[in-house]
């Protein structure tokens, strides 16, 4: 098939769909909120969010608040009704509601948890301190196959070269604070992460029964070893570097480039399985160093860094002083200023034990048939909107585009749920046993779940998020676009609320997720899911120009005094951000055209469609946000801030500028020149 045909075929494929009889009527967006006193053409995030962020400030619970939490606070609550519900029923023991009640039961208990203490902990603290120094290889492969994973990581994962095969990947990792940065730079704010981690280990390991003198020496240790490790950690940039990850050894070459782990053993004794022919290390180097520091720290730095590691993946399960002391951390992390509330930690902790459990009764409860046969419809009126983009390019060849279509028809769609559930019957929960005890047991069924993959074909039933999440996704390793049930909800979906509502809400995160198939990463892959290399030269390079200014775009943006947003980090997201935007606005127009709508003469409550789309867009990123939290998200997180998603994506579109008569000279408006336009 040639592009001429393909381009017929895409013109006649628009689906009719409507939430709603004629007459539309807001219901998402509550027009009250928009601000006429902020301009639209001044700040657009402000003029749709600023009354809304007056009217709800920020509680001390929480770090920043918005459009996404209200969703996940009615998810949470549904969550909270069903898990109760459970327990109410008196449940016979092992079954998947006595599991889940026990858990949520045993989170609720802090009375027992606190006379516990550090109690449930401590014989394995003992074991790591009384292992002699010919016992220190049998205590790292304990260490790995007790969930603590020291020094690195390793473990089966879709090969990227044969998606649908497993390779064993060994990775770096073992850094309590996860961003180099906050090891390795001395400016003010990283200085102040760093000395409350310090404090965070001293008081941890104190909770766990070291004096202070002790707590400090391990504190030393732990950093002098942390901080080596992210010394050879790739940079936030350098991770966004798909195929440089892509680095398979032969098994023999992996014990000869890091003698100091006995590999034989290693696969056989912490995962169950023989040692593998070929390994894929994603980071050479930071692997290295790992295995530098195993073979010349001593004994006594090895073991203070096994106790922090195992102190630290178990105080969550603990008593209050622990969690006490990790919400310490997360003040001067996030600068929120209330832990919260119980019932909303023990529901996270079981819904992370038995998340697909909980989900199956959330979809049979609320989630209706309509909203899945909506989806479907708007998912085909987005897919046909992305193929016309793709045919309609300037900067891409014919022959790119043709395997740019195929791998665009290729996407596996998941709606809902998943069409096989996750069995949780090997999973033993036992009252008698600590929070702590069960949950290490759910982590090891987690574990063992994970290595069982391991020659097996890759099952491309499973999801990475449960029904109830509020999020999407993008694998590409599946080429799959996945929406959990719960994001349906307003102001993304609500079947009452005006098609330019739906489609600027769900229809753009749609719209997005496929967008993501060709960002940064995703254009790495093709329609089957392989790491292949697509695309021509001329193509790449064109590209690579238009992501440069894009993030350019981004970097300029100072989000706080002296700190700048990161557009090479968050450059999928925002490639993503654009295309939903702009493939959503294309099916939407193409399905009035088909209704009979005339979207230049139709009017939702004063306001025209397309304003109403744009509207809800930037509705959906109002949210309040502390400052610690706006330096926290620019180092580790891969998206803009709401704000720039709103702002700096909205002025690269000329529809936009259109729907609300934005000028020359207006703050929001950008220079043809100057814009950048890329799917």
């Amino acid at each position: 098939m040639n592009l001429k045909t393909i381009a017929l075929a895409l013109a006649a494929s628009a689906v009719a769909i409507s939430a709603t009889a004629a007459g539309e009527h807001l219901k998402s967006l509550d027009a009250k909120q928009i601000d006429p006193a902020i301009p639209a053409g001044t700040d657009f995030y402000g003029h749709v969010n600023k009354r809304w962020m007056d009217q709800h400030p920020l509680t001390a619970e929480h770090a920043r608040y918005g459009k996404f939490n209200i969703l996940s606070d009615s998810s949470e609550a549904r969550v909270k009704q069903i898990v109760l519900n459970l327990a109410a029923t008196n449940p016979q023991p092992g079954t998947v509601a006595f599991k889940v009640s026990t858990i949520y039961n045993q989170a609720m208990d802090s009375a027992r948890r606190n006379a516990e203490g550090a109690k449930p902990i401590l014989a394995d603290l003992k074991r790591i301190e009384n292992t002699p120094h010919e016992g220190m290889e049998d205590l790292f492969l304990w260490m790995h196959g007790n969930y603590a994973s020291p020094f690195f990581q390793a473990g089966p994962m879709e090969d990227l070269a044969n998606s649908n095969v497993y390779a064993m990947y060994v990775s770096g990792g073992g850094i309590g604070l996860g961003d180099r940065d906050y090891y390795l730079s001395n400016d003010k704010r990283n200085k102040e992460v760093r000395e409350a981690y310090k404090k965070l280990i001293v008081k941890q390991m104190m909770n766990a029964g070291y004096k202070k003198k002790d707590a400090n020496r391990i504190m030393n240790n732990v950093m002098k070893i942390e901080t080596a490790l992210a010394d050879s950690t790739w940079t936030r940039e350098e991770s966004r570097n798909i195929p440089a990850m892509y680095n398979p050894r032969t098994f023999a070459q992996l014990k000869q480039m890091y003698p100091a782990v006995n590999w034989d053993r290693f696969f056989i004794e912490t995962m169950g399985i023989p040692s593998p022919e070929q390994v894929i290390v994603t980071e050479i180097n930071t692997v290295k160093q790992a295995n530098n520091l195993m073979a010349s720290l001593t004994d006594r730095e090895i073991k203070d860094y096994y106790l922090w590691k195992y102190v630290s993946q178990a105080a969550g399960m603990l008593s209050d002083d622990f969690t006490n002391a990790a919400f310490d951390f997360s003040k001067v992390m996030s600068g929120v200023q209330q832990q919260r509330p119980r019932w909303k930690r023990a529901l996270g902790a079981t819904e992370g034990a038995m998340g697909e459990a909980v989900g199956q009764l959330y979809v049979e409860k609320y989630f209706p048939q309509s909203s899945k046969e909506y989806m479907i419809g708007l998912v085909e009126n987005l897919r046909t909107a992305l193929g016309k983009h793709i045919l309609h390019l300037e900067w891409m060849s014919d022959d790119t585009k043709l395997k740019a279509l195929e791998k665009l028809n290729s996407f596996t769609v998941k709606i809902g749920y998943p069409d096989k559930w996750k069995d949780y019957s090997t999973m033993e929960i036992d009252p008698s046993l600590s929070y702590y005890e069960n949950m290490h047991n759910v982590s090891m069924w987690h574990q063992r779940d994970t290595y069982s993959k391991w020659g097996k074909p890759v099952d491309r039933t499973e999801w990475g998020m449960t029904p109830q999440t509020v999020n999407a996704y993008y694998n590409p390793m599946a080429n799959e676009i996945v929406f959990p049930a719960a994001i349906l909800q307003a102001p993304f979906f609500d079947p009452e609320a005006s098609d330019a509502e739906n489609y600027g809400g769900i229809g753009v995160v749609i719209g997005h997720e496929m967008t993501h198939g060709f960002d940064d990463q995703g254009k790495n892959f093709d329609a089957k899911g392989n790491m292949t290399n697509w695309w021509t030269d001329e193509d790449a390079q064109a590209f690579a120009a238009l992501t440069k200014g894009l993030g350019e775009q981004f970097d300029a943006v100072e989000v706080l005094p002296g700190l700048h947003a990161n557009g090479t980090y968050t450059m999928g997201e925002n490639i993503a951000d654009q295309g939903g935007l702009r493939v959503a606005m294309t099916a939407f127009l193409d399905a009035q055209k088909k209704k009979g709508v005339d979207v230049a003469t139709e009017k939702i409550e004063g306001f025209s469609p397309l304003q109403v789309f744009y509207l809800n867009y930037a509705n959906l990123w109002g949210q309040n946000i502390r400052d610690e939290e706006i330096r926290s998200l620019t180092s580790g997180d891969v998206h803009s801030l709401g704000r720039n998603r709103v702002n700096v994506t909205l002025r690269n579109l000329a529809p936009f500028f259109e729907a609300f008569s934005i000028i020359e000279g207006q703050p929001m408006f950008r220079p043809e020149s100057e814009r950048v336009v890329i799917w």
